[in-house]
Order: C-alpha cells, then sequence, then structure tokens
C-alpha cells in the first residue's frame, strides 16, 4: 500500500516536467488587435499622400502650378497602387530566392498566405500596409520637378522608379535580401528605403531636369503657406501610422515607435525656427513645416530602436544638418531641387539610418546590439547599406529618367512654364478670384 501512495506521489511530481517536454510549439495566429492597428495604420499612411503631401508641396509652388502639384500626387498614387498589387508586391515582399529580388509566387497577390511570416497578421494587411509605403514613396519625388516637368514624364518614370529602385531596396532591406542577410541593416520604417531612395533619386531628376525660369535670381514664393502647414500636420499625424505601425504589433513597441516620433518632430520643429531666427531675422511658417518634416525623416529609421532622449537628439541634428543641407544645395551649388526632397528628406533619411547605431546602445536608452553585435559593426553596416542604396537609385533614376523622356517630354515647354502647368497642362485654374 505505502508502495503505491509513493509511486503515485512520483508521478505526480513528474507531471509537470513531462507536460513542459510535451508542450507543442506555439505557432502564430491572427491577432486580431495587431490586424485592426495595421488596417488604421495604412489609412494614416495614405492619409499622409493623400492629401498631406500634396497640401504640403501645393503650399509651396506658385498658384499659377499648384492643381499640377495635387494631380500629380494623385495620378502617382494611383499608378503605383495598382503596380504594387500587380506586380510589386512580388517583387519587394514575394519569396527569397536570391537575395536581389522576391521571387515571382505572389503576383496580383495570387499566392499569398493567410498569416504573414514573423508577424500576427494576415498576409493581405501586410500587403495593404506596405502598398501605402510604395505610394508615397515615388510621391515625394514631386517636390524636386515642380512647376516643369511635364505630366505624362512624371507618371511614366513614378511607374517604372516603383518596379526598377523601390521594390528592389526594399526586398533588400525589409523583404529578407542580401543587405539585411550580409549586414543587419536597421531600418525600421524607410529611412533607406523610403527617404534615402526618393531623396537621391530626387536630386539626380533636379540636375537632368535644369532650374526653373528665374531660378534663383528672382524668388519663387510659396503662394499659400497656410496650406503648406495643414499639409504637414497631416504629414505628422499620418506618421504615427508610418512608424508606430512599422512595428506590426499594437503593443509598447508601436506606442514607443509613436512616442519617439513625436518628440524627434517637436524638437525639430522649434531647432528650425530657432535658426531662422538668427540666420534670417524671424520664424517662418514654412520653416516651421520644414523643421517637422526634418524631423520625422531623421527618426524613421530609428524609430523603434532607441530610447526618447535620443530621439529628441536626433530631431535637434535633423533639423540643423538638413537647413545646412538646403543652403548648400540651392545655394552654394546652385542645384533647383525646388521642395528640397534631398536636403530633407534624403539626408534626413541616411542621417537616422546612420545615427541609429549609435544610439541604439543600451546605453543611449535603446535596443542594444544583441549578443553578437556592437556599435563598430553595425555602423559600418549601415553606413555601406546607405551608400549601396544612394547609388542605386541614382544609377536607376538617371537610366529611367532618360528612357522615359524618349517617349514623352521631360520638361514642359517655356511658354507652358510660363503661363503655369495648372492651363497648359490640365486647363483647369486652382483659384478663381474674378
Amino acid at each position: 500500500m505505502i508502495s503505491r501512495k509513493l509511486a503515485a506521489l512520483v508521478a505526480m511530481l513528474a507531471l509537470p516536467t513531462a507536460a513542459a517536454a510535451q508542450d507543442p510549439v506555439l505557432v502564430a495566429t491572427n491577432d486580431s488587435g495587431d490586424t485592426a492597428w495595421i488596417l488604421t495604420s495604412s489609412a494614416l499612411v495614405l492619409l499622409m499622400t493623400l492629401p498631406g503631401l500634396a497640401l504640403f508641396y501645393g503650399g509651396l509652388v506658385r498658384a499659377k502650378n499648384f492643381l499640377s502639384v495635387l494631380i500629380q500626387c494623385g495620378a502617382v498614387a494611383c499608378v503605383a497602387s495598382l503596380l504594387w498589387i500587380v506586380v510589386g508586391y512580388t517583387l519587394a515582399f514575394g519569396g527569397v530566392s536570391n537575395g536581389w529580388i522576391g521571387a515571382g509566387n505572389a503576383w496580383m497577390l495570387n499566392d499569398i498566405g493567410t498569416l504573414r511570416e514573423g508577424t500576427t497578421m494576415p498576409e493581405s494587411t501586410f500587403a495593404l500596409f506596405q502598398m501605402t509605403f510604395a505610394v508615397i514613396t515615388p510621391a515625394l519625388m514631386i517636390g524636386a520637378w515642380v512647376e516643369r516637368a511635364s505630366f505624362g514624364w512624371v507618371i511614366g518614370f513614378c511607374a517604372l522608379w516603383g518596379l526598377v529602385v523601390y521594390a528592389p531596396v526594399a526586398h533588400w532591406i525589409w523583404g529578407g535580401g542580401w543587405l539585411a542577410q550580409s549586414f543587419g541593416t536597421v531600418d525600421f520604417a524607410g529611412g533607406l528605403v523610403v527617404h534615402t531612395t526618393a531623396g537621391v533619386s530626387a536630386l539626380v531628376v533636379a540636375l537632368l531636369l535644369g532650374k526653373r525660369k528665374g531660378f534663383p535670381e528672382k524668388p519663387l514664393l510659396p503662394h499659400a503657406p497656410g496650406l503648406t502647414m495643414v499639409g504637414a500636420a497631416l504629414l505628422w499625424v499620418g506618421w504615427f501610422g508610418f512608424n508606430g505601425g512599422s512595428a506590426f504589433t499594437a503593443t509598447d513597441d508601436a506606442s514607443s515607435a509613436i512616442i519617439n516620433t513625436h518628440v524627434a518632430a517637436s524638437a525639430a520643429a522649434l531647432v528650425w525656427l530657432l535658426i531662422e531666427k538668427f540666420t534670417v531675422g524671424k520664424p517662418t511658417m514654412v520653416g516651421w513645416a520644414t523643421g517637422v518634416i526634418a524631423g520625422l525623416a531623421t527618426i524613421t529609421p530609428a524609430a523603434g530602436s532607441v530610447g526618447p532622449g535620443a530621439a529628441i537628439l536626433l530631431g535637434i541634428m535633423g533639423s540643423v544638418i538638413c537647413y545646412g543641407a538646403i543652403n548648400l544645395v540651392k545655394h552654394r551649388m546652385g542645384i533647383d531641387d525646388s521642395l528640397d526632397v534631398f536636403a530633407v528628406h534624403g539626408v534626413g533619411g541616411m542621417l537616422g539610418a546612420l545615427m541609429v547605431a549609435v544610439f541604439m546602445a543600451e546605453g543611449f536608452g535603446g535596443v542594444g546590439y544583441g549578443d553578437e553585435g556592437s556599435m563598430g559593426g553595425t555602423l559600418a553596416g549601415q553606413a555601406i547599406s546607405i551608400g549601396v542604396v544612394a547609388l542605386w537609385s541614382a544609377i536607376g533614376t538617371a537610366i529611367l529618367a532618360l528612357m522615359v523622356s524618349m517617349i514623352f517630354p521631360m520638361r514642359s515647354s517655356d511658354e507652358e512654364e510660363t503661363e503655369g502647368l495648372d492651363i497648359s497642362n490640365h486647363g483647369e485654374r486652382a483659384w478663381e478670384l474674378d
């Protein structure tokens, strides 16, 4: 009797160990909260392009070109969306075949999984979210060629650019491609994939296209800084989905990324106003809006890897360095990157992508480097990734821009530019004041 009780006691004590040994491996399943957050973030990122970016850029041009900016943003969004569903998604996020481009298994989203690997959302939700990034990235470049590029060329170039430049870079870094495999490239929400590609490409187009008539001899002043402020505010709000959604979960990861995004933008805007006070004598509305975007672009690659203190420092650094980049590109080099796409988005994105290697250290409140990482190794990997992405963007853009110009003229005629693109290209005016 005693032996039976002893045997039963031993069996009971062994149960936890046996149960632990036989526990099934946890398999990720769809989380409705995460899915709802990413769907909401997708709407917020689309808000950044339509109407945020359209109003931001539209207010910065002269009144006779306002509608041309809006229609370019709208048309590019439509083209990029369709191409993303048909072919772009599989090029960027199809199965990893050779590290250079995604496998062709998800054309027209035909062969996507019920759950995106590594997440708790349906793959269709992931594809939708990534589509909004593919929409805003080519739209960012519009600021480099406003008031002089022909509409047909803009649409043809942006369509090809999204497939040839953007999709491969997205695969290299976010889709498990060779940069991610070789260097562990850190780009939380697009400092490289979005801002570096668009910024460098914008600079190349500005050089190929040439200057606007009157630049730099006479000031080509914004016609509606108030609209620019509204656009910047919409971009700021939408950026919560841009960076917060890139956490892919409705958890502390998302809220931390949003906090970092907000404080970086706040610091950058205030520093920009301070710089203007000392350099031009008065803080301006356009300066505030530009500072906000500089801070947002700089924090984007680092939003999920640093603490709030580092985010504030990144916002300050982004404001100072992007302000200097505008003076260098426009005033010293004489390049008519009309709305400072390279100086703000390109320089800000590259700065953030490089400095994340420093500020992600645990001593700065960051996530750390992992068991095998180090600041030096990460810094080298980030620098190489920046160089590769910039070079690919520059070469690809130059080839595509010249190819499309064989079919559509790259630049509007002198008469069309003088009249304004609203009337000459689209037959409409933004404002009927008579």
